[in-house]
């Protein structure tokens, strides 16, 4: 059996600069004929920014989508044709003004996969060079620095929403530090 559906056929409803919006006829795996609608996304990449002193950076910006402020890991789309790493150094330097000596990659996952087509890339950015944000015209980013045990806290609490922060840092806690 055949891991991938086959598209009978496809509509682009929607094609924008940061994601679009197709209807899909498909024929799944296991013979299921559906009709799927998807989001269409070239990918993110998040970066978990460690300071020397093993505080973790966070930043704090307003999400429209979900009408509130959130603090969480640094991230930001991937352009078409762009390499992973490239945008992550462009968005840890956009969003905090730091610079990274080195980036381990830590996870690569699917955020939404029952209709959003974005991966994400989670990078920890060590060795940090502290600099001047470069923020888009239209972001507004504070950047706080968190103990781990201050972010558990707020994991606990509610107060840390961000499923992609959650991911990044809980990884990052049992698997890297806990070696």
């Amino acid at each position: 059996m055949s891991g991938r559906a086959k598209i009978i056929s496809s509509k682009i409803i929607y094609d924008g600069p940061v994601f679009g919006v197709r209807h899909d006829e498909v024929l799944e795996p296991g013979g299921i004929r559906t009709s799927r609608d998807l989001v269409t996304h070239f990918g993110s990449i998040v970066i978990l920014p460690v300071l020397s002193d093993g505080r973790i950076l966070l930043v704090r910006q307003y999400r429209h989508a979900v009408g509130q402020y959130l603090w969480e890991l640094v991230a930001g789309r991937v352009e078409q044709g762009e390499n992973l790493l490239t945008a992550a150094k462009r968005e840890l330097l956009e969003e905090t003004g730091y610079k990274a000596r080195r980036f381990r990659k830590l996870l690569r996952l699917f955020p939404t996969p029952g209709f959003l087509s974005e991966f994400m890339v989670i990078y920890a950015a060590e060795g940090l060079v502290p600099g001047p944000a470069q923020p888009e015209d239209d972001e507004r980013i504070t950047t706080r620095a968190f103990t781990l045990r201050q972010i558990e806290r707020w994991m606990r609490t509610g107060k840390l929403k961000d499923a992609k922060s959650f991911a990044g840092i809980l990884y990052y806690a049992r698997f890297v530090l806990k070696k």
